[in-house]
């Protein structure tokens, strides 16, 4: 089981890349671990299934680009009395195949069967592919 979120804020991989990045660098200065967070209000009730190996699928441009491992899900009340859900990630951004999805709010379920494969899992030279070639192939089925 897994998570899709809608990356805002994001044009690229490369965004969201340096992004985690920067969390990671703020987290070893003050002596954490290196991972990065996403901050939600609603809780995951199948938590346990996503801690079994689990992802974050990112939905950047239209389309799942990438994903991060889910490493902990943490429950705590934010200033204003609200409760709030931290979905804690892991360092690494996997790209995977592109795979279409319409905007939504919120984070969504996603069956592992529906997940897009990592990119590195599709054969030699997909990775290396212009990105826009990548889409338009993903777009037309082929990819």
């Amino acid at each position: 089981m897994h998570l899709i979120k809608l990356c805002v804020g994001a044009d690229s991989i490369d965004d969201l890349r340096d992004w985690v990045s920067r969390k990671a660098l703020t987290a070893i200065a003050a002596g954490l671990e290196p991972h990065s967070f996403h901050v939600t209000r609603m809780v995951p009730k199948r938590g346990e299934e996503l801690l079994d190996g689990g992802s974050l699928y990112w939905v950047i441009k239209g389309q799942v680009q990438a994903r991060q491992r889910l490493t902990g899900i943490e429950t705590f009340t934010d200033a204003d009395g609200i409760g709030r859900c931290k979905l804690i990630l892991g360092p690494e951004v996997v790209e995977t195949a592109y795979q279409p999805r319409r905007a939504f709010q919120g984070w969504r379920y996603l069956q592992t069967s529906e997940a897009p494969r990592d990119l590195s899992a599709l054969g030699v030279g997909t990775a290396e592919m212009p990105l826009e070639l990548r889409r338009e192939l993903a777009e037309l089925g082929l990819l």
